[in-house]
């Protein structure tokens, strides 16, 4: 089973950027899609970006423009790249690989 663990969490201001990384442990394919999801207090959980493969990605209105998902399959990680931060970005971001969750990394977003 596919054991994931996200890092790069913190505490960043309003225009700040920040990137987390989600490393993946087993052996894990190419072809399964990898992705960002995130989840605020008292708000439902939401897409933020897909990884399909190496060159495809699709991301959430709310963040296209600012964050950009990426995959190093040879070091079985997944970043989310994110710029232009705003308060609303702030929430508790997983990663997943196939139906499988890693346990999370703070963002918050404040001055």
């Amino acid at each position: 089973q596919v054991q994931l663990v996200e890092s790069g969490g913190g505490l960043a201001q309003p225009g700040g950027s920040l990137r987390l990384a989600c490393t993946a442990s087993g052996r894990i394919f190419s072809s399964v899609v990898m992705a960002w999801y995130r989840q605020a207090p008292g708000k439902e959980r939401e897409l933020v970006a897909a990884s399909h493969g190496s060159s495809s990605a699709n991301y959430a209105d709310s963040v296209k423009g600012r964050f950009t998902i990426s995959r190093d399959n040879a070091k079985n990680t997944l970043y989310l790249q994110m710029n232009s931060l705003k308060p609303e970005d702030t929430a508790m971001y997983y990663c997943t690989y196939g139906a499988s969750r890693g346990q999370g990394t703070q963002v918050t977003v404040s001055s």
